[in-house]
């Protein structure tokens, strides 16, 4: 989208160029029968300026491109206003320009909020550098999560500090909803203290596009979705449900990191020889579910009753289940999963998703998503 309005802009200030170049008898404007006089023709020049700073800010990515733009916009719009007759099909180039402006802009401060907070994230984290994972740092988990460790390689291997991963998603938005929407996502971990921010852009349309954000931080959950970048469809936060769901979400996602199994935070119950129940608490927010193993100590799936949404009653059922299994750095875990929800009418499968890249104990996050 930059590129396009960069071209738009581009073409644009080129045509209020001729204004001043015809008001100064520099070149024939045939697109203007009307004489533009010379202080005229300064504010054409003018428009031009503005345009081309506009473009010159854009290709640099500087913060205040779309306020020279929008001055940009409005003068030639007061030009085309002068000499309507000739110039009035300007008006729908520059509310072109007025769309594609508010669009990308808004993608921007998205884009700016989500980095802002990654880049706080990590600054507040902890790196804990040079502790390996042992054998006798396990003993006191049940025995199916010392399998699962044992069996995920991550054992001899460096406790997992912070987490960058890439997810393919396919998402229904509704249970009536028959077709997937494809989407892209980007997550953000850290061990100490827990946080996670995950990102998402989601195409409805090739026409219509929805962000979100869930965050989880201090013990408090977030979770915001935006049309367009900007018109926000949801935005819950400041409510113990949502806390507790987010935490829920962030103690399943272990599967993807199994040191953070010892983490102080958690305490672990024996269910029987394939499953172990944990529970997390963290600055006033608890929550449990259950870790189901296969008999090899892969990762099987993880049960929860979890609110859905923050206005629900009751908490509803939800499973996240591992359907492949590959070693990433040499770690296996569940590079692909879907997750469900056990409503009345049936289970809701409402997710799948594929993790395309992952990387552990990053000194540097790549920042939001594109």
């Amino acid at each position: 989208m930059r590129i396009a309005l960069i071209i738009v802009i581009g073409i644009h200030g080129v045509i209020h160029l001729f204004g001043f170049l015809k008001a100064f008898d520099l070149s024939e404007f045939n697109a203007i029968t009307q004489p533009i006089s010379k202080a005229f023709g300064l504010l054409w020049l003018l428009t031009f300026v503005l345009f081309a700073v506009t473009v010159f800010l854009l290709s640099i990515q500087s913060n205040y491109w779309w306020a020279i733009g929008i001055v940009g916009v409005i003068l030639s719009q007061l030009l085309i206003l002068n000499y309507w007759s000739d110039a009035k099909f300007g008006t729908i180039i520059n509310l072109v320009v007025l769309v594609l402006i508010f669009l990308l802009y808004s993608s921007g401060s998205f884009k700016k909020m989500v980095g802002d907070e990654t880049a706080k994230m990590f600054e507040d984290s902890n790196t804990l550098v040079n502790t390996i994972l042992s054998e006798q740092m396990i003993v006191d988990l049940p025995a199916t999560i010392q399998k699962w460790l044992l069996n995920s390689g991550a054992i001899a291997k460096p406790l997992v500090y912070n987490v960058y991963l890439e997810q393919d998603l396919q998402m229904l938005m509704k249970p009536e909803q028959k077709e997937w929407n494809k989407a892209k996502a980007r997550q953000y971990f850290t061990i100490a203290p827990p946080a996670f921010i995950w990102s998402v852009k989601l195409k409805m349309n090739p026409f219509l596009a929805v962000v979100g954000r869930d965050k989880f931080e201090n013990g408090q959950g977030e979770m915001t979705i935006k049309l367009l970048s900007f018109f926000s469809v949801v935005d819950a936060k400041n409510n113990d449900k949502v806390n507790q769901a987010t935490l829920q979400r962030y103690l399943a996602e272990m599967v993807w990191f199994p040191s953070f199994a010892l983490n102080p935070y958690i305490s672990w119950e024996a269910m029987d020889d394939y499953s172990a129940k944990a529970t997390m608490e963290y600055n006033g927010t608890e929550g449990s579910g259950i870790f189901h193993f296969e008999e090899n100590g892969d990762f099987k799936k993880f049960v929860a009753m979890r609110y859905k949404d923050a206005d629900d009653v009751l908490p509803t059922e939800w499973t996240v289940t591992a359907t492949k299994t590959e070693e990433r750095n040499g770690i296996k875990i569940p590079v692909e999963s879907k997750a469900e929800w056990k409503l009345e009418r049936g289970n809701w499968t409402w997710l799948k998703l594929n993790i395309t890249d992952i990387k552990y104990n990053l000194e540097e996050m790549p920042m939001a998503l594109d």
